[in-house]
Order: structure tokens, then C-alpha cells, then sequence
């Protein structure tokens, strides 16, 4: 195996200091004649510099990219989104996964400024009074995605608005016992406003649904789901904080005999691309994750380059009709 070039090579084939080649991949200054020695030796040789070998310049051309998990369909399109804008700008993405565990991730934010990034993409779990004395500290820009943070900037889905559009939809179409699957409150985002949203577009058809709330899992959504159907065996819709709660709501009525939507119709959040292999197919309000991933990165490079960027942006959704709800009017 050839052995792996290093900068105090390119350095002796330019004919040149290592601390010159140090300064021209760190950004520092270089003459035109000397830099031209070095690219020339870098095309010859195809020399691609460490990525984690410059996170200790000035200037390392790494965003930390912070989520919750690894195991989501809409995380998987952020990331997605967020590293193809990134690597156009010839920016490095590391990303650093929380598994839904707060402490986990003020240790992660913690780690990424330690390892000098030039920015941090944080999908937060929730925004604490950890949260911001950490993000305040901070000397490197920093942008919150799907929380509302109120003391820097942010990129949020249009949880309320979203929310109260699937409720008056379960509302408008007749039907009278609705159950809603939520998540903990920890998440603000979903466990609140996507729930206070669905709530109130309800409560304008004169519906109180029951309310359970439940982890992110597919296990969690079984659990919840057969919890309110025993103690409300006359539940006519159900409506799920996510879609793979929503999977889970689906096993648990086919194990009961109930059929969708005839018995229960069931509507959720998230537009995964699994809900169209149900049946009847899921319907649902997909929100725009890779809009949410570009804009983020587009945001947080405009944050390192000093340009002016908006305080809160908004990210919307469409109604997805996987005709798994049914028309009682």
C-alpha cells in the first residue's frame, strides 16, 4: 500500500517551509509564486488534506451537525440535504447523534466547539437553561433547527399551523371520538405546539379528543395506541404526533378486527415515504425536510461569512390524501 502523503511532503516537493503549506490549506497568507508551487504539487499528487487534521485552524471547513437520531426518515433528509449543500461549498459536514437524550446532547455541542468547527446545525430535542448558558458561550455560529429559540436564530416547521390544519380535517369530516397519540413534552416543537395545533382544530367541531403521549418508537405507538383504544373502545379517528406512531396505531387496529378507515380513520405527521406501502395508505402532512437541511446550511455559512440573516424562518408542509381517513358527512 502506498504510504499516505502528508503536508511536510508537500512541503519538501514545493521546496518550501511546513509552516507555509500549514498557512495556505488554514487560510493564512501566502505569496502568489509560492502558492502556485504548492497547487501544482497538490494536482500532481491528487492531495486531499485531513479533514480532522484541520479542525485544529483558524479556519477548518467543518460544520457539526447535531441530530437526535439516526433512526428517522425525516432526520435522514435533513442530513441529507444539509451535507449536499455543504460539500458544493467544499465544507465538510461531522455529525454527532444525541439518541434523544438531552444530556447527550449538550455533551455533543460541547465536544464540536472543543474539535473547532467553524459552526454548529443543532436539530434540538428541546431548547433548556443548559442549552442556552451553553449556546450563549459559544464563539462560533450556531443555528437551532425544528426548536424556536428565542435568544439566537432558528429554522422551524410550521408545527401550530400544521397541527390545527390535520384537527380541523378530522373536525370537518364528522367524526366525534378522536384520540390523539402525542409525544413528551420535552420536545416543545411536536409534544406542544403540534399538539396544542391539533387540539384547537378539533375543539372549533366541538371535539375533546383523549390524549396519550408516547416516545418516537414504533413499540411506543402499539403502546399508546391499544392504551386509549381499551379505555375508549368508540374512538372513531385517531390522529399520530408522527408517522411511525401512526405504524404502530395501524398493527394494533388489524390485531383488534378494526378496519381503516371503515372503523377508525388514522392521520399523522411526517410524509414518510414507508406510509404509501400501507393499506389503505397513510394520510398525512409532509413537511418540506430538505428545505429544512438546505436552508439550514445555506444559513448557518451566510452566520460564518458576517452576512445578515433572518431570526426565525419558517418551514412549510403540504396534505398528503393516503384516503386512510374516512368521510362521515
Amino acid at each position: 500500500m502506498a504510504k499516505k502523503m502528508t503536508m511536510a511532503d508537500i512541503a519538501r516537493l514545493s521546496g518550501v517551509g511546513k509552516s507555509t503549506v500549514s498557512r495556505y490549506f488554514n487560510g493564512g497568507y501566502v505569496k502568489e509564486e509560492t502558492r502556485a508551487k504548492i497547487q501544482k504539487v497538490i494536482e500532481q499528487y491528487h492531495y486531499t488534506p485531513n479533514a480532522f487534521a484541520r479542525l485544529n485552524a483558524r479556519q477548518s471547513n467543518v460544520i457539526g451537525v447535531i441530530v437526535p437520531t439516526l433512526n428517522s426518515k425525516i432526520t435522514s433528509r435533513v442530513i441529507t440535504s444539509i451535507d449536499r449543500y455543504l460539500r458544493e461549498k467544499d465544507y465538510t459536514t461531522l455529525i454527532q447523534n444525541s439518541d434523544h437524550d438531552i444530556d447527550q446532547e449538550l455533551k455533543n455541542i460541547q465536544r464540536l466547539i472543543q474539535l473547532n468547527v467553524d459552526g454548529i446545525l443543532i436539530s434540538s430535542i428541546a431548547i433548556t437553561k443548559d442549552h442556552k448558558e451553553l449556546l450563549k458561550k459559544a464563539e462560533i455560529p450556531i443555528v437551532v433547527l425544528t426548536q424556536d429559540y428565542e435568544d439566537g436564530i432558528s429554522i422551524i416547521y410550521d408545527d401550530y399551523h400544521a397541527g390545527k390544519m390535520m384537527g380541523e380535517y378530522i373536525g370537518k369530516n364528522g367524526h366525534k371520538k378522536v384520540g390523539y397519540i402525542s409525544v413528551y413534552e420535552t420536545d416543545r416543537a411536536v409534544g406542544i405546539e403540534r399538539k396544542r395545533g391539533v387540539l384547537d382544530g378539533l375543539k372549533e367541531y366541538g371535539i375533546d379528543a383523549v390524549v396519550g403521549k408516547s416516545d418516537y418508537s414504533f413499540i411506543g405507538g402499539q403502546k399508546v395506541a391499544r392504551e386509549l383504544l381499551e379505555e375508549h373502545s368508540d374512538l372513531d379517528a385517531m390522529i399520530c404526533a408522527t408517522d411511525r406512531l401512526a405504524f404502530g396505531t395501524y398493527k394494533i387496529l388489524h390485531e383488534k378486527g378494526k378496519k381503516i378507515p371503515e372503523d377508525v380513520s388514522v392521520a399523522a405527521f411526517g410524509g414518510y415515504d414507508e406510509s404509501s406501502l400501507l393499506t389503505p395508505e397513510l394520510t398525512t402532512l409532509k413537511f418540506d425536510s430538505y428545505g429544512m437541511g438546505y436552508l439550514g446550511a445555506e444559513t448557518i455559512l451566510k452566520m460564518i461569512k458576517k452576512e445578515v440573516v433572518s431570526k426565525k424562518q419558517i418551514i412549510g408542509y403540504e396534505f398528503v390524501d393516503g384516503k386512510s381517513v374516512r368521510f362521515l358527512r
